[in-house]
């Protein structure tokens, strides 16, 4: 396993780290088998998960504290997030900053937040959304500041809009924030034009999401592929944009050498980037623990590799989380 630091927590995080929404928001999640894929991934040097309240209105929260409390001798560091007050995401330039992080607001989840996870100070609280129209706002300012004098958190992050990565620039320059997450992954490749360098000059921490493109680049979903209603996928990959996207994904397996799988090539291809401090990948079952955390000893991609897969980049319009 390898390790990068966090921007300026100086934290030494594990290059793979474990996401935890698929635990509490996706069909199909059983917490014998989240508990013990987060056991594993611990014991193999894991030592980065995330979560958030909005994954089962705290349930991935809890199911993180347990790990916890069951490793005191490991230092595992904990990122969640507090969801926006009016449960809307993305969050639009017509929202006001109160509608989503009023300070009575965010210090009520911070307080649910570190009861579900067993701690007295969270090492990464995020926004589950954010704007940058917020960013001079006088609250956001004062509430990130009490945060962290009254020992509530260590380090605070932004979770940015889905297909919008420069939208948290102007926050990044004012000093509060810590860590950044985004998508970013082989097809969604706009994080290196203006997010990553600004990361770079201010000494913000990347972490990267959805790096498999919500199971696309898994190399599992088919044509056919049909999800529950209330999963987040079954919208995610309707089928017009399922057709679409497996498009994409046959034409970008096409041009892998022999033997590498696409989620090899995924995985591999974010952590070419020095920007990316982490990246955060769904791991239910220990198989794909073992997988996904074998390839941080792989590292990044050849140069001449990584040059093919950059054609592959695909522009597409924020929506959903």
């Amino acid at each position: 396993m390898h390790y990068r630091t966090l921007g300026k927590t100086g934290w030494k995080v594990s290059d793979v780290a474990c996401g935890l929404w698929g635990m509490s928001g996706w069909s199909g999640s059983d917490d014998a088998e989240s508990l013990a894929s987060l056991q594993l991934a611990a014991d193999l040097g894991c030592n980065f998960f995330d979560t958030a309240w909005g994954y089962g209105e705290g349930h991935s929260d809890q199911l993180l504290g347990k790990i916890i409390a069951a490793n005191p001798g490991k230092r595992l560091y904990a990122a969640s997030k507090i969801p926006p007050l009016n449960r809307k995401w993305p969050a639009l330039f017509s929202y006001d900053y109160s509608e989503a992080f009023p300070p009575e607001h965010v210090f009520t989840f911070a307080d649910k937040i570190r009861r579900a996870l067993g701690v007295d100070t969270i090492d990464l609280l995020q926004f589950h959304v954010w704007n940058d129209s917020w960013t001079e706002r006088p609250e956001f300012r004062s509430t990130v500041e009490k945060l962290k004098h009254d020992g509530i958190i260590h380090s605070f992050g932004l979770s940015l809009n889905r297909w919008e990565p420069a939208n948290g620039i102007a926050a990044i320059r004012t000093g509060l924030v810590d860590t950044v997450q985004v998508i970013y992954n082989v097809l969604d490749q706009n994080p290196e034009d203006e997010l990553f360098p600004a990361c770079l000059e201010h000494n913000v921490g990347v972490i990267a999401r959805v790096p498999l493109d919500e199971g696309s680049l898994g190399g599992k979903l088919t044509r056919d592929t049909v999800f529950p209603p209330n999963d987040f996928r079954s919208k995610y990959f309707s089928p017009e944009n399922l057709n679409t996207t497996l498009d994409r994904v046959d034409r970008l397996a096409a041009d892998l050498p022999s033997g590498m799988t696409l989620p090899e090539a995924a995985i591999r291809y974010i952590l070419s980037h020095p920007a990316v401090s982490t990246l955060i990948a769904g791991m239910r079952k220990e198989q794909h623990v073992r997988q996904n955390l074998a390839l941080s000893d792989a590292g990044g991609l050849d140069a001449a590799l990584l040059s093919k897969l950059k054609a592959h980049r695909w522009e597409r319009t924020f929506t959903g989380l």
